[in-house]
């Protein structure tokens, strides 16, 4: 029996726009993978199947027991709650602490019950998931990725039929991630997830990709789905040659067809002209003759829209599949020792001094556990905190990218952006370079703030590649909203890239696709 189902969902927003329709999916396999392109209504579409949100139209039928997962928790980031309280615990702790103060109330004793180790095994398993050993810690000051993973252990723990899981990794270290992905393998449940990472989606049973023409199912992981999609791809485009050359045929054929009746139209005239046939006979032959065009004329036409129809529903289908590309062009930037630290030390993160070289175009790769400094590192390099200590040297031009692409001004239209911060480009070439990376016309003329993630990526990365001198960029988990095709996109413009990078990132394969040469580890 399906763990959860959806009939003829439809969703429109307020303003009349159109998300999707007749989405139709069921849940047989235990391990879904939810997979589409940053906009297609992935998160919406999860709303609805948990019920949070309601559709236009259509039903679904939930298990009795679920729970989801969202990036980000607002009822944890908004209050006060503690570690304690988020996992019912407080009640048990503040009772052992009242006894042993000396209140021997037996109202003390019932809410303890059995569970006088409560205090020590808690704080072990907080160590373990890396979170603060003070149960009185509030939620809304942890991490990111602690705030993931308590969440997630709570999660794992439950006997919930179902865990619906939006983008689970984001903000886990290496470590965590193979945590969370051991507690998925171990999880006896149904899990439905929603991911860019491609680790996570080997683990699935089954792959749902969400797009402009609907939910499409993938039988096997996100190897077998990415062989089936390439090879889909093909016969899309096989399939789109044919109909191109039916259409010229057709189009050939109706000017033979004209060619034709207007030959026989002119002998017919010339013989009428001659008098040589009666008229009553020329007649009939001309209306016989202008029926038999009319009627071939009717069948090419319909065959015409036919054809015509199909060629825009593949179109289409390419449109959805066809893979984004991303041209960076440029020259390698100076050679020898670009950036020095010597004894550095962080004023968060990391206690121990740091010390590292890094020559120009090297690609790096920097590691380390969620709080170890990385970010902190980037932004003293940056020029925006000061080492507590030690000496450092910077001397190349660098350029900050942070997973949600701030250098993109939300207020400026993409025209402008790339304009303002690429003074050597002129509006000729500007629109040029944004042709190429999909803003074609008008298109150009809309705010950075109505970008998605991966329109911004692909703006960001054409500012970078047009600066007077090629910089050392700092990426800060560029990858971290993108979808799977941006992030691919993203790895080969990076990988192609011909200056050199600081790179953090927690999902491997991207960072070796990326082309990193070295890693450095806090």
């Amino acid at each position: 029996m399906p763990v959860l189902q959806a009939y003829n969902i439809h969703y429109k927003f307020d303003n009349g726009t159109e998300l999707f329709r007749q989405l139709s999916c069921s849940m047989v396999k235990n391990r879904i993978g939810l997979v589409g392109r940053n906009g297609a209504g992935k998160s919406i579409l999860a709303s609805i199947l948990c019920g949070e949100q309601k559709p236009s139209a259509g039903a679904v039928k939930l298990p009795s027991s679920f729970l989801m997962f969202r990036q980000q928790p607002s009822h944890l980031l908004a209050d006060e709650l503690s570690i304690a309280q988020y996992l019912k615990k407080d009640k048990v702790l503040e009772a052992i602490h009242q006894v042993e103060l000396g209140n021997c109330s037996e109202h003390w004793f019932d809410i303890i019950g059995e569970q006088w180790d409560l205090r020590a095994s808690l704080e072990q398993q907080l160590i373990t998931h890396g979170l603060p050993v003070d149960t009185n810690f509030p939620c809304a000051r942890l991490s990111g990725g602690q705030l993931a993973r308590l969440q997630l252990w709570q999660m794992f723990e439950s006997d919930a039929e179902l865990l619906i899981l939006d983008e689970p990794s984001n903000h886990l270290d290496t470590e965590a991630k193979q945590w969370l992905i051991a507690s998925m393998q171990a999880f006896k449940g149904a899990i439905l997830l929603i991911s860019h990472d491609r680790e996570l989606l080997r683990e699935m049973d089954e792959i749902w990709e969400l797009s402009g023409l609907g939910l499409q199912v993938f039988s096997g992981n996100y190897d077998v789905y990415k062989k089936q999609k390439h090879q889909e791809i093909q016969a899309v485009k096989r399939q789109l040659s044919n109909v191109e050359k039916q259409s010229k045929k057709l189009a050939l054929q109706a000017q033979r067809d004209k060619e034709k009746a207007e030959q026989r139209a002119a002998q017919g005239n010339k013989l009428r002209r001659a008098g040589s046939h009666g008229k009553s006979l020329l007649d009939t032959k001309k209306e016989n003759a202008t029926a038999r065009v009319s009627n071939r004329n009717k069948n090419v036409q319909l065959r015409q829209t036919f054809v015509n129809d199909k060629k825009r529903s593949l179109s289409a289908r390419i449109d959805e599949v066809k893979e984004q590309k991303l041209y960076l062009t440029g020259c390698p930037s100076r050679l020898g020792k670009v950036l020095s630290i010597v004894g550095g030390v962080l004023p968060f993160g990391r206690k121990e001094p740091v010390s590292l070289q890094i020559e120009a175009n090297e690609k790096v790769h920097l590691t380390g556990k969620n709080g170890s400094g990385k970010s902190t590192l980037l932004k003293a390099l940056l020029g925006g905190i000061s080492l507590t200590q030690g000496e450092m040297s910077v001397n190349t031009p660098v350029h900050y990218l942070d997973q949600h692409f701030g250098s993109v001004e939300h207020n400026l239209s993409i025209l402008d952006n790339l304009l303002q911060q690429c003074p050597d480009v002129k509006e000729s070439d500007a629109r040029t370079l944004l042709a190429g990376i999909g803003f074609r016309g008008d298109s150009v003329f809309r705010f950075g703030r109505e970008l998605s993630g991966g329109e911004k990526m692909k703006l960001a990365m054409i500012i970078v590649s047009h600066q007077p001198e090629k910089p050392l960029l700092l990426l800060d988990e560029p990858d971290n909203h993108l979808d799977l095709e941006s992030k691919i996109v993203l790895a080969k413009a990076l990988s192609n890239y011909s200056s050199g990078f600081i790179l953090i990132s927690h999902d491997l394969e991207f960072a070796a696709e990326s082309g990193v040469q070295r890693e450095i580890s806090l």
